[in-house]
């Protein structure tokens, strides 16, 4: 495609966005209002369930997934000034892309999965009809992954499933889970494992949650006694799960590294003066004026890399290594991001339940960041994985 026609593309992107896009829909988003979607999902107003089905009819929650799956079938390049047009006018997204479904489940399921598996599963993930969650993590089973013990045993035309997953993001809101199981005890621990998709209604399974630092959770414990799974739900080859989660796992840590959540919000600057009293329309500390200001900076130049590494992967260049350069990024950057705000906004914004701190949005969130270096691979196992994957280090 021609820049002329990019450019075209373009102007019929911002016309329609400025048309179909409601002015509620415009504003910076609340945490509790990003729409995830699924069978349990309520609207929280007529706009931003307007808003989803607008986008769905014309493929957007899914840009660049073929027609026949729910999405629009467009380039990387018209995906791109899609995302650009959406940010310049402040759009939320109709459906979130940090979503397990949209974000990890169903780029695997292009790349791996069956045709009757695609037919199944992406349309409904596009149209926001059907939430996803990840059962990875285990009691026993963080970082060191393949140690996971939940089994799953054959039983002919199905799996009995039996064990437990931690962590599990939205596990009593979800409507299906994608899990790694032990399918052969006796094999290496890195292959034995398979990739299953599972019913969160099948009989057998309880998620139960458990609360965080901040107060809030989205995190549950799941457990699995005796749950029947068709032998059709598993994803790639019998004991071929661990290539199949290191695919996943390359989108999670890029799904991570969003910048949606900066860059078409408000920036920290003018969040800050909220809190902080001003000297002539500025920051009257200057001190955390000038790390504001370095933070922003420093936020763009993430952005712009984020766009690189979109650019290289469209074109099979981008690496395993770059996912976690962005997760890394993120993490530090998110981390200190709250970190700034907190300061900014000193004992006044420790307030826990006030109307005046949207009970306690600012505080909770920054506990929250805490996890950030933890989830999706810790900091210490990303820079692992640069060291031995990509600078090939020699080990201790």
């Amino acid at each position: 495609m021609d820049m002329t026609e990019l450019d075209d593309f373009r102007l019929e992107v911002r016309d329609w966005l400025q048309t179909n896009c409601p002015p509620e829909m415009r504003l910076p988003v609340i945490e509790e209002e990003r729409c995830w979607g699924g069978k349990k999902w309520k609207f929280h107003s007529t706009a931003q369930r307007d808003w989803l089905n607008r986008t769905v009819a014309r493929g957007w929650t899914a840009p660049t997934w073929p027609k026949e799956y729910g999405g629009a079938g467009l380039t990387h390049e018209q995906a791109k000034i899609l995302r650009e047009e959406m940010d310049a006018l402040h759009c939320r997204a109709p459906l979130e892309r940090i979503g397990q479904g949209l974000g990890l489940l169903g780029p695997t399921l292009l790349k791996i999965g069956t045709e009757q598996q695609k037919a199944q599963h992406l349309a409904p993930i596009a149209r926001g009809e059907v939430r996803w969650c990840q059962g990875y993590s285990e009691p026993n089973a963080g970082s060191d992954l393949a140690s996971l013990q939940m089994r799953a045993e054959d039983y002919g035309d199905h799996f009995l499933v039996n064990g437990q997953k931690t962590w599990t993001s939205h596990a009593d809101k979800s409507d299906w889970i994608f899990v790694l199981v032990r399918t052969d005890p006796k094999a290496p621990k890195h292959l034995g494992i398979s990739f299953l998709l599972i019913d969160m209604t099948s009989p057998g399974i309880e998620a139960r949650p458990f609360p965080l630092i901040s107060g809030k959770s989205s995190f549950c414990d799941t457990f699995f006694e005796n749950v029947k799974v068709p032998k059709e739900n598993l994803v790639g080859p019998l004991n071929g799960g661990w290539d199949v989660s290191k695919f996943l796992l390359s989108h999670e840590r890029g799904s991570i590294a969003t910048t949606r959540s900066f860059t078409s919000d408000e920036s920290l600057g003018v969040r800050a003066k909220r809190w902080i009293r001003e000297t002539d329309g500025r920051l009257s500390d200057p001190a955390l004026r000038d790390e504001i200001a370095a933070y922003e900076v420093d936020l763009w130049s993430f952005a712009a890399a984020v766009a690189r590494v979109g650019d290289l992967n469209a074109l099979d260049q981008g690496g395993i290594g770059w996912a976690s350069v962005l997760k890394l990024a993120f993490s530090e950057a998110n981390q200190r991001r709250m970190e700034l705000l907190m300061a900014a906004g000193g004992s006044e914004l420790l307030e826990w339940e006030s109307e005046r701190t949207s009970h306690g949005e600012e505080p909770r969130t920054w506990l929250r960041s805490k996890a950030n270096s933890i989830e999706g691979g810790t900091s210490e196992i990303q820079l692992n994985i640069l060291a031995k994957r990509v600078l090939n280090l020699p080990g201790a």
